[in-house]
Order: C-alpha cells, then structure tokens, then sequence
C-alpha cells in the first residue's frame, strides 16, 4: 500500500510539471508584453473622419471669465491647433482651411457672433466643416494655492457639418480634460510657469486634433 500511494504521488507530481511549466511560461510572456508596452506605442484612428475632402475652420470659445483670466489663450490655442491640423493634412485629406489669424479678426469683428447658430458662423468663414472648442477649464495652479502647480485645460469639442439636416447641431461631441504635471506637489522653484504652460497647451492640443487624424499613441497614456 506504502508503495502504491508513493507511485500515485510521484506520477501526480510528473502530471504537475507541465503544468508548472506553462503557467511559468506563460507569466514570462504576459511579463515581456507588459515590458513591451511600457516602452512602446499603438496607432489609434481617428473618431472622427468627416474632413476628409472638405474645408474647415476651427474656432475656440470660452466664456468671459475665462476669457478675461486668460485673454491670448484662445487665440493661442486656435493658431496652435489650425496649424497642427494643416501640417497632418495628408492625414486629415483636408482640402481647404481658413487661417488662424482669419478666424480671429473674424471673431473681433463680430463680437456677437456667439449668439448665431453654428452654421452662420460657418458660412461666414465660407467652410463645410466647422470645429468648435469650448474651453471650460483653464488653470495653472492648485486651487488656493498659488505655489503648487495644478494645471488642468477642459473642452467641449464639437463639429458642424454644413450639408447636414440639422446643420446648426454638432455631428459629433467629445468632452476633453488633461492635467500637467504627472506628479504633485512641484512648485515654481522646479517647474517655471512658461514650462507649465506649454505641457498643458500642448497636451489639450493633442487631444483636441488626435480626434481628426490617426495617430500613435503610448499603451499607457500620460495624458
């Protein structure tokens, strides 16, 4: 009987092994992919593809709080995120855009134009595609707190179509929100104001434009 349960024992052990075997195998995988996503990117399309073959203009609003706390943000992130846009036009497959600086003067011109529907504003800049960027949020610093960075930029982005049936309501929505710095607690004395600055507006331009063009993106995001 001794040696009968040693017989079974050792064949159950030998049964185990292979077993073993793959379950480390399989972790050793499962740990490479992991290593390799770390150090790697993916290509992500586009959420929306309906510039293709058209002209646009791009347009950031904001309401007049924001607008006065930051008065050259939204014409900063206009010229920032026309131009991306334009420079990914093999991308997009654009084939017309209304300059930056034209939207602008368009804007200072019609102080009123915020009451208009969109597709007013549309045809007034002559486009078939109309982005609107809705800043919500806007901040550098953690609330109450002025030696601590906390930077936060928020937006509703929207997108009008001139030849739609409701052309004066968005084809497509996405709510947007990035932070900057990755690790709290820094302060002007490790991060100047103009490098806070120039991370967020770059990353709300990211996200913004990433929407119209496939692009590449870390498996695990930052932003």
């Amino acid at each position: 009987m001794k040696a009968t349960r040693i017989i079974i024992g050792t064949c159950l052990a030998a049964l185990a092994l292979p077993a073993l075997v793959a379950c480390n195998i399989a972790a050793g995988v499962g740990y490479m992919i992991e290593s390799y996503k770390r150090d790697s990117t993916h290509v992500v399309p586009p959420e929306y593809t309906g510039l293709a073959g058209k002209s646009f203009a791009l347009i950031v609003t904001g309401d007049r709080v924001l607008q006065g706390s930051w008065p050259t943000l939204f014409p900063r992130l206009t010229a920032r995120m026309t131009d991306r846009l334009v420079e990914n036009q093999a991308l997009t497959q654009v084939t017309g855009v209304v300059p930056a600086v034209s939207v602008v003067q368009f804007q200072l011109e019609n102080p009123n134009w915020v009451a208009w529907p969109f597709d007013k504003v549309a045809e007034e800049l002559g486009v078939e595609r109309l982005i609107v960027v809705e800043m919500y949020d806007y901040r550098l610093n953690e609330p109450g707190n002025a030696y601590l960075w906390d930077a936060v930029a928020a937006a509703r982005v929207g997108v009008i179509e001139v030849e739609s049936p409701t052309p004066s309501e968005f084809v497509f929505q996405k709510e947007l929100q990035v932070k900057f710095p990755d690790e709290r607690g820094q302060t002007p004395e490790q991060i100047t104001q103009q490098q806070v600055q120039a991370n967020i507006d770059k990353r709300i331009t990211d996200r913004v434009t990433w929407l119209f063009y496939e692009h590449d993106e870390p498996y695990y995001p930052e932003y």
